[in-house]
Order: C-alpha cells, then structure tokens, then sequence
C-alpha cells in the first residue's frame, strides 16, 4: 500500500507555511533538477510529461505547457498542438508500457473542478485495470501501486515514441 506522499505533502506546506507563488510545475522545471529526480519523462519544445506525484494508478502521467497558464484557452496555438499530439504519444508509451485494459484522459479546468494545480493547465493520462479500484481507494483514500514513480518513469521513457 501506498500513501507515503500524503505526510511529505502536509510537511512541505507546513514547512513553507504557504503555497508557492508558482506551481509545483514551475518549481521542479527552475530548480535545475535531472529529470531521473523529478520524474519527467519527456521534453518538447513547448510542453514535457510527468509523472504524476500523486497518482491514481501506476503509469499517471501529466502533459503540460512550460509556461504557467490556467486554461488550455491561454495557450498559444503552437502550444495547443503540442501538447494534444504529446497526450497521444503518452497515450501510447502508457499502452505499451503497462498494457491497461483502458486508459483515462482527462482535466481539471479551473478550482471548482477539483484539480490540484488550477494555476498550470495540464492532462492526465491514467492508466486503468478491470478492478483497479477498491475499498481502499473508495474509502480509505489509500492508493494501492505496485511500483515506485522513478520504476515508472523508466519505463515509460523507454515506451515513448520516437
């Protein structure tokens, strides 16, 4: 089981003692990280892939724009369609990484829709398995995940299309 991110989570904000004026996007893409540390798994002119910190299921993998913007209506058009045809090359590195029985696509627009970071637009590929979900995802909020993100990582940049 895992839910390890929940206490390190709480103790980064009590430590900063408030939210950040830039995303945690923004924060790993300037802190001159690799990117074996924080996870991102592919790098675009416009727009890169990550792995998901807090994942729904193993594979989660976040596509986003360099440039902090809220809504996909800030992006330039070049950005628009870099970040659609890197969703579908997630798409498939997720496929053939993990072989899912499906594969959710999604967003979060705005806070009120219940994303984490309304600050910086981004997609989530999320792989899913026929009873990927239990009661311990449904009632204790602990997700259960088979392998660590950098595990993942690995594999999905190995997976990605060329």
């Amino acid at each position: 089981m895992w839910s390890g991110w929940r206490a390190a989570y709480l103790g980064e904000v009590e430590a900063s003692g408030r939210a950040s004026a830039l995303s945690p996007f923004t924060q790993m893409l300037e802190s001159d990280m690799p990117d074996t540390e924080t996870n991102i798994v592919y790098r675009g002119d416009t727009v890169f892939a990550i792995m998901n910190r807090f994942p729904y299921t193993t594979g989660h993998v976040l596509v986003l724009p360099y440039r902090e913007v809220p809504d996909l209506t800030d992006l330039t058009a070049e950005e628009s369609i870099e970040m659609w045809a890197t969703v579908t090359d997630a798409l498939a590195a997720v496929r053939a990484a993990f072989r899912p029985d499906g594969v959710n696509v999604g967003m979060n627009l705005g806070s009120a829709s219940g994303g984490s970071v309304p600050t910086h637009v981004h997609a989530h590929v999320v792989p899913r398995w026929a009873g990927d979900t239990s009661f311990m995802s449904s009632i204790a909020n602990v997700q259960t995940l088979p392998e660590a993100l950098d595990v993942s990582a690995d594999r999905l940049r190995t997976a990605w299309p060329k």
